[in-house]
This record gives C-alpha cells, sequence and structure tokens, in this order.
C-alpha cells in the first residue's frame, strides 16, 4: 500500500467524468489499497480515485463513519438511490480543497450499491454524515465537487478565496452542475 498525493481544485482530472470499473484484478486490488492508506493517512472521511489521479468510479470511506454497520471501506461503481426527499444542510470539507468547509445541502438518507474490488455486489443504507459522505464521493466521480452546489453568491465567495490561496490554480471555475 502506498500513500498518493491528493489532487487538489484546479486539477483536470477531478472534473472528468471518472471510467467504470471493469476488470477486477490485483491492479484494482491495489488501487483500493492505495486509496485506503491515502485516506487514512489525511484522516478524511472519503476519498475517489480520480482525486489521487485515477479516473475511475471507485472510492474508499472511513469504515468508522457512524452508521456505517458493515464496516464497508470501499465501492465501486456506486448507484445512488434517495429513498425520501428529506435533505440535511450542514458543513462539508473536501481533501481536494483544504481547509474549505462550507454548509451543503444533501439528501439526509442514501441507498447505495455497487461492488467489492473482488466484484461481488453490496449495499449500504446510509444516513446523515455516512449519506453525505457517499453522495460527496459519488459526485468526485461525475466531476462534480462540492463547491458547485453552493448558489452563484456562495460559490464567488469561494473562487475568490481559493484563487488567493497559494497552493491553488488561479483559472478556477465551478461547474454547470
Amino acid at each position: 500500500m502506498t500513500v498518493i498525493d491528493i489532487r487538489k481544485v484546479g486539477d483536470p482530472v477531478l472534473r472528468q467524468v471518472a471510467e467504470p470499473v471493469t476488470v477486477f484484478d490485483a491492479e484494482l486490488h491495489r488501487l483500493v489499497d492505495d486509496l485506503g492508506e491515502t485516506l487514512a493517512q489525511s484522516r478524511g472521511a472519503g476519498l475517489a480515485a480520480p482525486q489521487i489521479g485515477v479516473g475511475l468510479r471507485v472510492f474508499a470511506i472511513n469504515p468508522d463513519l457512524p452508521g456505517n454497520d458493515l464496516g464497508l471501506d470501499h465501492l465501486i461503481n456506486p448507484g445512488l438511490e434517495f429513498p425520501d426527499d428529506e435533505e440535511q444542510y450542514g458543513p462539508e470539507g473536501c481533501l481536494s480543497i483544504p481547509g474549505i468547509y462550507l454548509d451543503t445541502r444533501r439528501r439526509l438518507n442514501v441507498v447505495a450499491r455497487g461492488l467489492t474490488k473482488h466484484g461481488d455486489p453490496v449495499q449500504i443504507v446510509g444516513a446523515g454524515l455516512l449519506a453525505r459522505c457517499i453522495q460527496h464521493e459519488t459526485d468526485h466521480l461525475d466531476g462534480v465537487l462540492f463547491i458547485d452546489r453552493q448558489d452563484a453568491e456562495g460559490q464567488e465567495r469561494i473562487l475568490t478565496t481559493l484563487r488567493e490561496a497559494a497552493w491553488t490554480d488561479a483559472r478556477l471555475q465551478v461547474s454547470p452542475h
């Protein structure tokens, strides 16, 4: 297992739609392990493959998140369903946008179906923080960042702040998603 550098906002890979995983081999196992190791090192809640420069539909989540009764630590080719219309509004951050936390609207409950690194089907039902994390990481697989989920005024404030940060690319923009 290897800790991989996390790509920061402005890196084009974060805006690309990731490709579905079709081969479940040692290389995929290594990717899942590297995602888990990198996530553990960063002390985050989740980390998607595009965040380490890999354009595949894979993400790691912290197995200790509240409500993660399965102890699931990754999901491949996720599909999300929402059992109700309940929403949550609260703070959210991103390892690709360090130091920025914004109140973000998400669905309160989610059912995520996907595959394990062995190709076995798995389903996780999440609420609260777990649901937020699953939606956030799935967004990464679609080239969407949580700053895209802010209103126009909030997006402009964020972009101004990010453009002034020494580690960002001055060509930042929000996605139309």
